[in-house]
């Protein structure tokens, strides 16, 4: 059982790539989701920079394990404010390009701490064979992917990239959203590379009922069992509250949540994304990673905000509390 002292033995093992974006997040409180034709008030919590890669990219920083970033950075009003936001983290990103400005996004925090995001495409969506041919190709090392650049316009090509990968790899691949776009054979494609899929709850009853055709209601063990005996490759279901699953070829398992009171849930899928990198990067077992991406993503959505994962030592103590008996 992974206790918080065991975070004293995080080290950089493999090398971790994150490929994906670095963009402007404008988040605001809404008392309810607008209807079309409506006009409602916002309140402002703040403009800060996001992005799923970023976010993990954050996340595996404050743990202590090195990754190299490939965020495109652009030209233009929200590159400027992403380049100086990446130099106040000591993120570094390795892509640079003259094609247009990076995106941004609104995002809407509803009072029970949801989240619904508006956004706006830019230069992190524009991929090319020549762009990612500048990216290093370390044996062994874990790439990380999320489904708004697989769905992209340049979906393709990074998948193709994959395809032509001259030294082995691990993927992580995290759909989010947009795994109902994604289409069939891209599908087929990605799970050829025999990633390891991190699913939240929506995402996971989507694969339940579209993927595997099931018409009963939605069981995570069950899915994992289906997804063990279809796919070489792992997954991990996170269920909030509950906790999250894990499978892989050789095991099945349940790793419980830390109990905290959400503030919102802005990054926290990508938080535990960043977690479950970090111990995979140590050479941790997938169950000793998912136990570290629950305490991670339980910090980050006690906190307000996306830019909130905690450095080691904040998430030692953390855990520590969660866990002493009130």
């Amino acid at each position: 059982m992974l206790t918080p002292d065991d975070l004293q033995s995080l080290e950089s093992r493999l090398p971790v790539l994150v490929i994906g974006a670095a963009v402007v997040d404008v988040i605001a409180d809404a008392y309810s989701l607008p209807h079309r034709g409506s006009d409602i008030e916002l309140h402002q919590q703040g403009v800060n920079v996001g992005g799923c890669a970023l976010n993990v990219a954050i996340a595996l920083h404050r743990l202590g394990i090195p990754s190299i970033n490939a965020l495109p950075l652009g030209n233009g009003t929200w590159a400027s404010i992403v380049r100086q936001k990446l130099t106040e983290y000591g993120i570094h990103s390795v892509l640079e390009t003259a094609k247009g400005d990076n995106g941004w996004c609104l995002a809407l925090v509803e009072p029970d701490g949801e989240r619904t995001f508006l956004s706006v495409s830019g230069v992190e969506n524009q991929w090319d064979a020549a762009l990612l041919n500048t990216l290093p190709q370390l044996a062994n090392r874990w790439i990380y992917l999320s489904g708004y650049q697989l769905t992209s316009k340049s979906g393709d090509v990074l998948i193709a990239w994959l395809e032509q990968q001259s030294q082995p790899y691990q993927l992580l691949v995290d759909f989010g959203p947009r795994l109902a776009d994604i289409g069939d054979a891209q599908f087929e494609r990605v799970m050829a590379c025999h990633p390891l899929i991190t699913v939240n709850r929506q995402e996971a009853e989507l694969l339940w009922h579209e993927r595997f055709n099931q018409t009963k209601s939605f069981d995570a063990h069950l899915l994992m069992t289906c997804w063990q005996q279809r796919f070489d490759g792992a997954m991990v279901v996170r269920l909030d509250s509950e906790g999250a699953g894990f499978v892989n070829a050789e095991t099945q398992g349940w790793m419980p949540a830390l109990p905290t009171k959400v503030a919102d849930t802005i990054g926290a899928g990508d938080s535990h994304a960043g977690g479950l990198l970090a111990g995979l990067a140590s050479g941790w077992s997938l169950a000793e990673s998912v136990a570290l991406g629950n305490a991670v993503a339980s910090y980050v959505v006690s906190q307000r905000g996306g830019d909130c994962a905690p450095d080691r030592a904040t998430l030692t103590a953390y855990w520590q509390q969660r866990l002493t008996p009130q």
